[in-house]
């Protein structure tokens, strides 16, 4: 599978998008259950905690990932609307506290079992978006979802 990783010209937000082998349910579940989330996100080389994971409309979340080397990297947000197709929710590296990002994805069926999953990120600047970009988040991103369709297919979500 690939993913697409775009930054908008006009505007500062990056796209994502990935098809994967699975039911808009399991997506579902792989964002919202907190030990599938801490199972999948990130970079191979990080080990993820989740400190607090109330995954409903209101509800908040904290997770820390935490690097080979020991060094850990705080996130947190809010979930503005959890339903089974879409999740708005804020993201916030903790690192960097005032780049608040608004984050949007939608779950979108496309039958016989496959499922596209589109992430919209808007942050505050392109200075901050770029910082993103430059980040290791697209590394953190292809490897998570590998892991992620690899617990898909050996059922584990």
């Amino acid at each position: 599978m690939t993913t697409s990783i775009e930054a908008d010209p006009r505007v500062p937000v990056i796209r994502i998008t990935r098809e994967f082998q699975a039911t808009p349910g399991q997506l579902f579940r792989a964002h919202t259950d907190p030990e599938l989330f801490a199972r999948w996100i990130g970079p191979d080389s990080t080990s993820t905690r989740i400190d607090h994971w109330d995954a409903r409309t209101g509800g908040s979340f904290r997770f820390v990932s935490v690097g080979d080397d020991g060094q850990e990297y705080g996130f947190h947000g809010s979930f503005h609307e959890v339903r089974p197709d879409r999740i708005v929710q804020t993201f916030t590296y903790e690192g960097d506290p005032d780049g608040v990002a608004l984050e949007t994805l939608w779950i979108e069926d496309l039958g016989d079992g496959r499922t596209r999953l589109r992430t919209q990120s808007l942050v505050d600047s392109f200075e901050g978006r770029d910082a993103w970009l430059k980040s290791g988040m697209e590394t953190g991103v292809e490897e998570g979802y590998a892991k992620l369709d690899r617990m898909l297919a050996d059922g584990a979500v």
